[in-house]
């Protein structure tokens, strides 16, 4: 494995003479594609199922489910509702195939003297995790909010996805949210 490494480190400093760091990029993007091809998604599932044993917790249990639903429907993106992050970097460690497109709700905190907004510092740490596309909304709708303002922000987060080019019309999205006390993954196919 550490000589497989070393070749393509060797072969991306090669690119990089060759093609510019443009090019190198392209290039990078190229095989990255070509190795998830042949990646078994449904192994590296399954294997992580048992890897995290039983029982499990019960947000790695809704995780868990919200990529088995994503793929069994042939969702094209998961949207995950969250103010820690936590939620959306646990269903990116089961490696969904589709992207998942983590809305962080900011939470207002105090210290007495000031007020400040968080979530920002979470949804920039999502940036590392690997097929997860963090997005901030709106602080005008708390984290324990109502259906209708949930709602608003998913259409926000449908149309942002749109504009990225990963939904289009008559997709399914896969959306995973906590509804008061209660954590939700629901299905949802879009129309026009």
């Amino acid at each position: 494995m550490p000589c497989v490494v070393a070749y393509c480190i060797m072969f991306l400093q090669l690119a990089m003479l060759v093609f510019g760091n443009h090019g190198s990029l392209n290039l990078l993007g190229m095989l990255k594609s070509e190795a998830e091809k042949v990646f078994n998604q449904d192994m590296f599932f399954k294997k992580t199922v048992k890897y995290v044993g039983e029982p499990m917790t019960h947000l790695e249990s809704i995780a868990s489910s919200a990529v088995r639903a994503a793929i069994k429907v042939k969702a094209s993106v998961i949207i995950c509702f969250t103010s820690s992050g936590r939620a959306a970097r646990l269903i990116a460690k089961y490696r969904p195939t589709m992207p998942v497109l983590s809305v962080v709700i900011p939470r207002l905190k105090t210290n007495q003297l000031k007020w400040s907004f968080s979530g920002a510092f979470e949804a920039r740490q999502s940036l590392i995790v690997r097929g997860l596309f963090p997005m901030l909304a709106d602080p005008r709708h708390p984290a324990e909010s109502t259906s209708a303002s949930n709602e608003s922000v998913l259409k926000v987060a449908l149309d942002h996805g749109k504009a990225a080019g990963v939904i289009k019309s008559h997709d399914r999205v896969v959306v995973c949210q906590k509804v008061g006390d209660a954590s939700v993954v629901k299905i949802i196919e879009l129309e026009d």
